[in-house]
Formats: C-alpha cells, structure tokens, sequence
C-alpha cells in the first residue's frame, strides 16, 4: 500500500531505502531519527531499587524480543572476568515467556529492571560504563542514539543499520558472534582509558550528526513539496480544457 499509494515515502536507514528500491523500484527519502542532548542524572532511584552506582554496571535497554541478540549478550557476560553487573531494561514487546527464558539462562549480577520511562531511564543511561546494542535486526536504532547522546561508551552489532549511525565513534562486533562479542567486552571492562574515549566523543558527535533541527527541516521540505506537487496534480484534473477548434 505505502508503494503503490503513497506520496512520499520516509525512510529511517540506508539499508531500507535500498530495500524498496531493490525491491519495488520505488525511490524513498532518508531521514533519520533525531537525538537531543540530555541531562545527565546522578545514580539516586537505580541505587535505591537495584543497587546500582555510576560505571558498575553493562546496560542493554529496549525491548526484549529475540532479535535484539540479548541470548547473544547473556552468553557472552557469563564467560566475562568482570564485577560489573549486566543490567537488562525493557519491557516484553507480546509475550513474557521470551523474557522468562532470558531469566533462567542469566546467572548471578544480571538484573531485569522490566519496563523504565522517566528519572529512572534517565540514570540509567546516565550512568552506564558501557552500553551494548547486539541486535540481529533494526530499522533505525534509537535507543543507540539516545545512549550515545548521554555520552555512553557504545558496543554495537555490525549490522549496517548500527554501523552507520556510530561510524567510528563506538565498538562494533561480528553479528551473533558470542566469542566476538565477549572479547569487546572484555577489552573495554579491562581498559577504563579506552572506554573514556569513546564517551568523550559520543555526545558531540551524535548530537551533531543526528540534529532534530535538520531532521525537522528536511521532513518540512519534504511536507510540502508532496503538498505542492498534489496541488499540480488536482489544479491539471479540475481546470476546464479549451475547446479545439
């Protein structure tokens, strides 16, 4: 229906909009998701309900469905020399029982906070030492722009919907390699220094990159040049034709 109806079409990754031209032949427009700079919060509310303090802890947060690789993750932190806990935050998209597996495969200092909004979501992106992204699947990732724009230390999946959005500026490991995944772990719980690096880079860098200003001008443009060209359309089918003569 979007192809065959629809004025314009928004795509929010490369990857899609080389889909529906490989696919129907159809040209999209690319525009992203946008990110603004948030206010850092100091650990009080994930003290309080879950014990946590700032650079103690790994934070995956989004929903929890199978092809985020959260399996993935839970495998790789297990094998980790490390005292940081894992903190798993979200909400079930449909059913518990996928989050219910997750639970009996985690060992001890991995904690499911269930669905967060608010200062608490807030903390938790505030104080994170590293925030991993291993999904197998996505369309435009914005949980990864929001970690990075609290100035997160990112690890992601080398799906080229996460690659795109952090080029250079976060760690990227080999798609549903739990080995891969683990060994990037692993060096940032062992280098303070590097992870440092990153977070130092992160905020400017994707605030800039992903500017909801740009955002909301190109999505205006694109408004009214569909508007304008619905106009011509109408005014050509609707204005009286001179007779031949």
């Amino acid at each position: 229906m979007a192809v065959k109806h629809a004025s314009e079409i928004i795509v929010l990754s490369k990857g899609v909009q080389e889909y529906f031209w490989k696919t129907y032949k159809r040209k999209t427009v690319f525009i992203p998701n946008g990110v603004s700079r948030p206010q850092i919060r100091e650990a009080k509310e994930i003290t309080e309900k879950f014990g946590l303090k700032k650079d103690d802890y790994i934070l995956f947060l989004g929903r929890i469905v199978p092809e985020k690789g959260l399996r993935y993750l839970i495998e790789a932190y297990k094998g980790l020399n490390t005292d940081k806990k894992l903190v798993i935050a979200g909400g079930s998209s449909d059913t518990d029982a996928f989050t219910v597996e997750l639970k009996k495969m985690a060992g001890e200092n991995v904690i499911f906070t269930g669905f967060v909004a608010g200062r608490l979501r807030e903390e938790l992106y505030s104080n994170a030492y590293v925030y991993v992204l291993p999904s197998d699947l996505e369309g435009m990732p914005l949980s990864l722009l929001e970690a990075m724009s609290y100035g997160n230390c990112c690890l992601t999946s080398d799906i080229e919907e996460c690659a795109e959005v952090v080029e250079d500026k976060a760690v990227v490991f080999q798609k549903g390699d739990v080995g891969d995944l683990r060994e990037k772990l692993q060096e940032l719980c062992d280098d303070e220094n590097l992870v440092v690096r990153y977070k130092s880079e992160a905020a400017d860098f994707i605030c800039t990159k992903y500017s909801w200003d740009e955002v909301s001008r190109k999505t205006i443009k694109l408004y009214r040049r569909a508007k304008n060209r619905e106009f011509r359309n109408v005014s050509k089918r609707t204005l009286p034709r001179e007779d031949k003569v």
